[in-house]
């Protein structure tokens, strides 16, 4: 393959060979390298740029209008990249920072589901270690929780292990993909769909008063909770936190869900009660790790999320 053309090398992928996009992210490393540091130096926001630009050609390769003219293309997706990171102080989410035709209303979840390579790309992240996969979901995937220190804050470790962690993560998916190239793979989109569904199960049967019965049915019995600091172990840290919320009347509201084989993010809103409307903040993001379809940990982040609203497609 090695011998191909970035164009055929270009329509190969674009019909879902990850084989020969590997390839062709190899071939132009090299040189979108080159641009990162030409335009940001050799600090480590340029291999993040160029690490942030091959995530990004994973899912957008479909959208390269002139195969002969990949690698120009890769450039400008990298030397995007790094013009982001310049015009602001913050970290940008791999999803911001792209002119390239993408709707402002997609989520990057959705930008997967525009070729064939999504499937592929969430059989690969789930191959890699839990911990690492749930940085990179955060990062590449979720709504309010992308920067740097807000995954940080919401996994409970140093921004340093954040960014070693991605770069981990990053590096193990481009050969996770060429792995699985030849092997079957699940629907994620289906995977997300039943998420979803369980969440509104989740909460409904809450509202119930059954929530004890779901946690009995769903969860280990010595599931590890972490919020805002404390962490608890079993059912009744769980139990008293959401009775807590309902008799306060408090809801929540699913508005995305990133889901992979052991890990799941449910970001929701949370609508507090009309005369007491700050008695929470206006999100949480539910993370959570499964063992054998239980749930075995939960890490609450509550954070104002100003780009999760209600109605947000999943």
């Amino acid at each position: 393959m090695s011998e191909l053309s970035d164009a055929e090398l270009t329509r190969a992928a674009q019909s879902g060979d990850v084989t020969a996009l590997g390839v062709l992210l190899a071939r132009h490393e090299a040189g979108m390298r080159a641009v990162a540091l030409a335009i940001l130096g050799y600090t480590p926001d340029a291999d993040d740029a160029v690490q942030d630009a091959a995530v990004v050609a994973v899912r957008r390769i479909g959208d390269v209008r002139d195969p002969e003219a990949v690698g120009a293309w890769l450039k400008m997706v990298v030397r995007n990249a790094c013009r982001a990171r310049l015009r602001s102080t913050r970290d940008i989410p791999v999803a911001d920072g792209w002119d390239l035709t993408a709707s402002p209303l997609a989520t990057p979840e959705q930008l997967l589901d525009d070729h064939a390579l999504r499937d592929w790309v969430w059989q690969a992240i789930d191959r890699l270690s839990p911990p690492v996969r749930l940085v990179v979901l955060l990062r590449h995937f979720s709504l309010g929780v992308t920067s740097y220190e807000a995954i940080a804050r919401a996994c409970g470790i140093p921004v340093g292990t954040v960014r070693s962690r991605l770069s981990q993560g990053r590096a193990q998916l481009a050969e996770a993909l060429r792995a699985t190239a030849a092997s079957a793979h699940a629907d994620a989109g289906a995977l997300a769909a039943a998420s979803r569904l369980d969440a509104l199960d989740t909460l409904a049967s809450a509202e119930r008063g059954e929530f004890a019965k779901v946690l009995a049915d769903r969860w280990s019995a010595d599931v590890v909770l972490t919020a805002s600091g404390v962490r608890g172990v079993g059912h009744g840290f769980l139990l008293r936190g959401m009775e807590g919320d309902l008799a306060a009347g408090v809801r929540q509201r699913p508005v995305h869900v990133v889901a992979g084989r052991d890990v799941v993010v449910w970001e929701m809103d949370l609508i507090n009660p009309p005369d007491d409307p700050e008695h929470c903040p206006p999100g949480v993001a539910w993370l959570m790790t499964r063992d054998q379809g239980r749930v075995t940990d939960l890490r609450l982040h509550h954070a104002p999320v100003a780009t999760v609203t209600a109605g947000a497609p999943n």
